[in-house]
């Protein structure tokens, strides 16, 4: 391509190539129609999309797939700081070293003189420094100041147990964790259980099984989020291989009772098992 070839006396080609193509796309007078009406709000909901495709990928483990991804998820960058370098802000460049020295300056017992040596000592540690830039930029004191209130819901509950963590708000052992997640469910029980359930109490009793499940998938150093997709595509597989094996026989999965679904069910998990 033209543009890459143009640009390979670059240390990074390939970024300035799509830099490059960026700023053609944007092009007032000879580019794209669709990526010139585009802004950094409208951009929001491709950018959430592309995060979930690159995690996808990833769990699938295509390398193929991953690169691919990756790259959309690149160019989301690349075309907001097109669209910031147009007003004045800032550009690609400029976030990156931001970042740069973001993480020499989180890492000290890399780049500094400090001794961090554990995970435990280095994750209180960037904590720390957090701490201490949120402070440098005057902002709310809370323990949670700077945390976004749209995030997913679970990664929210994540950050939110991690940030009271930091202060003490934390159990020290799993029992309790595990104790607490039983408390929960006893109390969904209770309230499914009584004569005229409350559809709003049920909902927030569940969310409070939630966010204890959350908590032990910290407090068991998993990410609940990863756990979760992990199951998911473990669950959507091995029904797939049902819809398989049934369409052998000329069957499809509606055509049985759930007796008969679930055997279908053990049968793939046992075979997927042993594999």
């Amino acid at each position: 391509m033209a543009v890459t070839n143009s640009l390979t006396n670059n240390n990074f080609p390939g970024v300035a190539a799509l830099l490059e193509v960026m700023r053609r796309l944007r092009d007032p007078e000879t580019g794209c129609p669709w990526d010139l009406k585009q802004t950094l709000t409208s951009l929001i909901p491709y950018t959430i999309e592309e995060a979930y495709e690159v995690a996808a990928a990833l769990t699938e483990g295509n390398t193929d797939d991953i690169k691919d991804e990756l790259g959309d998820l690149l160019f989301q960058v690349v075309f907001y700081t097109q669209l910031t370098g147009e007003q004045g802000l800032f550009d690609f460049d400029q976030v990156a070293q931001q970042t740069a020295d973001k993480l020499i300056r989180r890492h000290p017992h890399v780049f500094g003189d400090t001794t961090a040596q554990t995970d435990a000592e280095i994750k209180q540690q960037w904590e720390q420094i957090k701490q201490q830039e949120r402070a440098d930029k005057g902002a709310d004191e809370s323990v949670f100041a700077g945390i976004p209130a749209n995030l997913p819901s679970m990664l929210l509950a994540q950050k939110l147990q991690k940030r009271a963590a930091t202060v003490g708000f934390d159990w020290e052992h799993l029992a309790p964790v595990l104790a607490k997640i039983k408390e929960e469910i006893a109390e969904v029980e209770e309230e499914l259980e009584r004569t005229n359930p409350s559809q709003d109490a049920i909902e927030d009793e569940i969310g409070d099984v939630l966010f204890a499940v959350v908590n032990l998938a910290r407090h068991a150093q998993v990410n609940p989020e990863h756990a979760l997709r992990r199951t998911n595509l473990k669950f959507k597989q091995r029904f797939q291989a049902i819809e398989r094996r049934l369409a052998k026989q000329n069957q499809r999965a509606e055509d049985l009772n759930l007796e008969q679904l679930e055997a279908e069910w053990q049968r793939v998990k046992q075979q997927t098992q042993s594999d």
